[in-house]
């Protein structure tokens, strides 16, 4: 009996290998969110050794000038990605559906004839739309509706990013009527002097991700790749700075690392535009390889379905240095899934 089980599990383990490898590993693809795209070499040589095929570039943000909905901080292109399939992504801030004398199916169309009118003058084809919201309860049923606005005035393929408090309380905050979501796993708490990363902190992403089997939509998956310093003064928050070097900041003399992420000011100090004093404080939030590897194991033992692509965010040359060393690194990263 024992050899007859034994012989039934490994018929079992092999079938759902099989199932595994037959789909594939999920397509390694990248958000792109700077206001001009140009690709630096080291951007096209991790797009090009990881066989990334998609870029996902936000092309304006919808913000609000009194109460009209208007278009922020456009793109530009100054290179055209004819190499790459591009999906164009919308940032809408909340407080635009917040705001009730918004017409929605106005903003549908403006929204699908600007980026009509983007693509046309850049002979760039697309056939999907990306909308990223966090929206909120009181601001749902107006979003939910724009979302039904666009679809059927662009007649594109549409998806949304969806963030972990939306998957486990999608009874109340709804679902957008969308072909996929992308799970964004990131941007998991509050920005604070306290010792946890607002980034990513693996016991706040666990309390939320077992509901993720019961989440009705087909979801793709968005990691982190950056990183940011959050500067502190008499225990408050002063500011976020991107793109700080730690490697850069050990090697200073004028800052001491103290524990763990935080480092000390122990002289004051001008650096790249900011002014750090005397006993301020530098928490330096990052996402390490071992981050990532356990955002893998523990999202492919809760999501429902195999993920078909995982997104980064975002493509820079600073994001992507730390993980240069390493050969495909991307899609060695999709593969854990």
């Amino acid at each position: 009996m024992k050899q007859i089980i034994a012989m039934i599990l490994c018929v079992g383990l092999f079938s759902a290998c099989s199932n595994r490898s037959e789909k594939g590993d999920p397509n390694v693809a990248f958000y792109y969110w700077k206001t001009i795209f140009k690709l630096t070499e080291n951007e096209k040589k991790v797009l090009t050794e990881n066989n990334v095929g998609k870029i996902y570039i936000r092309y304006f943000d919808i913000g609000l000038t009194g109460k009209e909905a208007v278009p922020v901080s456009p793109i530009n292109f100054a290179e055209k990605p004819d190499a790459y399939k591009v999906v164009p992504v919308i940032y809408i801030k909340n407080q635009v559906m917040l705001e009730p004398t918004v017409d929605l199916r106005k903003l549908a169309e403006n929204v699908n004839a600007y980026i009509g009118k983007v693509n046309a003058k850049y002979g760039i084809a697309w056939d999907e739309i990306q909308v990223d919201c966090d929206w909120t309860l009181k601001s749902k049923d107006r979003y939910l509706k724009f979302v039904e606005y666009l679809k059927a005035v662009s007649a594109k393929r549409l998806s949304a990013t969806i963030r972990l408090h939306q998957v486990k309380y999608y009874g109340k905050t709804g679902i957008p009527n969308v072909d996929k979501g992308v799970l964004m796993y990131y941007n998991m708490g509050s920005i604070a002097p306290d010792n946890r990363n607002s980034i990513y902190d693996r016991e706040v992403a666990q309390s939320y991700i077992k509901s993720l089997k019961k989440f009705p939509l087909a979801l793709d998956v968005a990691l982190p790749i950056y990183s940011w310093g959050i500067h502190i003064r008499n225990h408050r928050v002063i500011k976020v700075i991107s793109k700080i070097d730690v490697v850069a900041l050990e090697n200073d003399p004028h800052f001491k690392r103290t524990d763990g992420m935080y480092f000390t000011v122990v002289e004051s100090v001008i650096r790249g535009g900011n002014y750090f004093k005397e006993g301020d404080q530098l928490k330096m939030e990052t996402i390490a390889k071992d981050d990532l590897e356990n955002m893998a194991d523990d999202l492919q033992d809760n999501v429902a379905n195999r993920p078909d692509e995982i997104i980064f965010y975002d493509l820079d040359d600073f994001n992507i240095a730390p993980y240069n060393k390493e050969q495909k690194f991307f899609k060695k990263v999709a593969a854990w899934f």
